[in-house]
């Protein structure tokens, strides 16, 4: 491998590292949201299953890439259930905000449910994952005389060192995020619309494929498309950390106006 063979693929393993970056970060956010609810205990024991769940599937979808890529059903499964996700969340929310509230709120939490659902997830992100790492590395020449699920040995071998970062960072954005959901329950919210948003990037791959065809196949790639996701990602977590904001704030004036009326009754 020449230099400036060398440099590309550092820069492309650079650039990739990002993305898995902010891929990991997505995915922590899903895991974050889903095991908020178990007691503290549990959230440990669940975020540890889940990220190993995000491992073996990652790789297995690293794998099999050239063979998931064609298969256009699997990502629309993958998008499918990231919406499930996001509609189960808003539409249990309005109910516990009825009379039931206090009956939902009295049921047992069940913790392998719990990690069942993270696992089911990470299927999704894992499959998003690679989609992503690929579009990247088959940008680089081939290099070495070797193939791996299909892809050329040193594209695979970025993919493999992108995906091993984007587990690291999974591993400490997950427990960041619950610490930030505790702190700002109003995020929660804003998080579960980023699962949604992200099933409609899994939707455009679906419908972008080309057995499928009712999107040109590059448009996923394309630069208007990028910038059209990341605006709508970044509006909707400054919206949803504003709105959080804003709400705890008003409960802390509320709290302190409660107690300063309780004062002034007693004197």
């Amino acid at each position: 491998m020449d230099l400036s063979m060398l440099f590309e693929y550092a820069w492309v393993l650079c650039v990739l590292v990002g993305l898995e970056g902010i891929l990991a970060a997505d995915n922590a956010v899903v895991m974050a949201v889903m095991v908020k609810h178990l007691p503290h205990a549990q959230q440990k024991k669940a975020l540890f299953y889940g990220l190993l769940g995000a491992f073996v599937f990652r790789f297995t979808a690293l794998f099999l890439i050239s063979f998931l890529a064609n298969i256009w059903q699997i990502q629309a499964v993958g998008a499918a259930y990231l919406f499930f996700i996001m509609i189960h969340h808003f539409v249990k929310k309005h109910r516990e905000n009825g009379p039931k509230l206090a009956e939902a709120a009295s049921k047992p939490v069940s913790f392998w449910m719990t990690v069942f659902k993270v696992e089911l997830a990470d299927i999704a992100f894992a499959i998003d994952s690679m989609l992503a790492a690929v579009a990247m590395a088959v940008t680089l020449s081939p290099a070495g005389s070797f193939q791996i699920g299909g892809i050329n040995g040193g594209q695979f071998i970025v993919m493999f060192l992108g995906g091993v970062i984007g587990l690291v960072l999974i591993r400490f954005a997950a427990n960041r995020f619950v610490r930030l959901l505790e702190k700002y329950p109003g995020l929660e919210d804003a998080a579960f619309l980023i699962v949604g948003w992200v099933g409609v990037k899994l939707l455009v791959f679906t419908l972008s494929h080309p057995g499928v065809g009712l999107i040109d196949e590059h448009f996923p790639e394309s630069a208007l498309w990028k910038l059209i996701f990341w605006a709508v990602m970044l509006a909707i977590a400054a919206g949803g950390y504003f709105f959080s904001v804003r709400k705890k704030n008003s409960n802390k004036e509320a709290h302190s106006g409660g107690k300063s009326g309780k004062k002034q009754q007693q004197m």
